[in-house]
């Protein structure tokens, strides 16, 4: 097993799982401002890293193909809507419910590659399925609504992740550009907060002027150790460190920022979790050419 390639995605997922506590520190600055410095920030650092690397040239070529365009532009529409709703809710008091959205995202991943890739389901992948969907509606239940957070959050880096399926940039490349479309918005708004004296950055302090800057920083580096990780360690092990962010995120907002978690929560988190348990076995099962057992069905002994 790659060392360097275990800690990368240990890196990012852990910064990742951590982030709650990064934007909560910046909770006097509004969502759409915090979005829009994540947005410059993070076009800043990877442009320099694309001049850094030498890649100028390549990356001026692709911007040429009207196809690519389109492409990234729904992508930065997605991480966009992604960011801008994690954000908020993180400084809304919904930590717990955000982590819900990116535990159910890899079984959402799995049923858009099914309806838009054509991609076949193992006969024992459509329980954790069926199981997540329940656990959904049960939430839907205990809360008294849905739980739109989660699934905002599910669908837009669910849907992200189809469109990078088919993205025919490097990650990198592919990230610059995003948030290279979504620069001239993100700009324009600052400029108007700045022209009505609603801006944060340059008023506020020197530590949240410094957390503003480097939103880009804690944005990029994690999809750059992420991008490494992937090349160097099995998809397997990629699987199973995943569930480390959303599983700090929830500890977060329970133990450290005290959010609500009742009973009927907790019976609708373990079915979603009893979901990804299911079906991280069946993937790992699979990967090793093990045939789980089959499921009796009813009447059979």
């Amino acid at each position: 097993m790659d060392k360097k390639g275990l800690l990368f995605a240990f890196g990012a997922y852990l910064t990742w799982g951590l982030f709650p506590v990064y934007w909560k520190w910046l909770q006097k600055v509004g969502a759409l401002e915090l979005l829009s410095h994540r947005i410059i920030w993070s076009f800043a650092f990877l442009f320099l890293a694309v001049l850094v690397g030498k890649n100028w040239r390549d990356f001026r070529a692709s911007l040429q193909n009207r196809k690519v365009i389109a492409v990234y532009f729904t992508a930065a529409i997605l991480i966009g809507i992604n960011w801008l709703t994690y954000v908020w809710a993180v400084n809304a008091g919904f930590i717990v419910e955000t982590s819900l959205g990116y535990f159910i995202n890899p079984l959402l991943s799995v049923s858009l590659g099914v309806l838009f890739l054509r991609e076949r389901l193992r006969p024992l992948q459509w329980l954790p399925i069926g199981l997540a969907t329940l656990g959904v509606a049960y939430l839907t239940f205990a809360y008294g609504r849905l739980p739109w957070i989660a699934l905002v959050l599910a669908f837009s880096f669910g849907l992200y992740g189809l469109v990078k399926k088919i993205a025919p940039l490097g990650s990198v490349y592919g990230l610059t550009l995003e948030t290279g479309i979504l620069l001239l918005p993100a700009l324009s708004y600052l400029a108007i907060q700045e022209a009505t004296g609603q801006a944060a950055f340059l008023r506020a302090n020197t530590i949240t002027n410094g957390l503003l800057v480097g939103a880009g920083v804690v944005t990029t580096i994690p999809l750059l150790m992420f991008a490494s990780a992937a090349h160097r360690i099995p998809l397997t092990m990629i699987g199973l460190m995943q569930y480390l962010a959303p599983t700090l995120q929830f500890l977060l907002g329970v133990l450290v920022y005290k959010e609500p978690f009742s009973a009927t929560q907790a019976i609708g988190f373990g079915v979603v979790w009893v979901a990804l348990v299911i079906f991280w076995l069946e993937s790992w099962a699979a990967q090793r050419n093990i045939r789980p057992e089959p499921i009796p069905e009813l009447g059979e002994g």
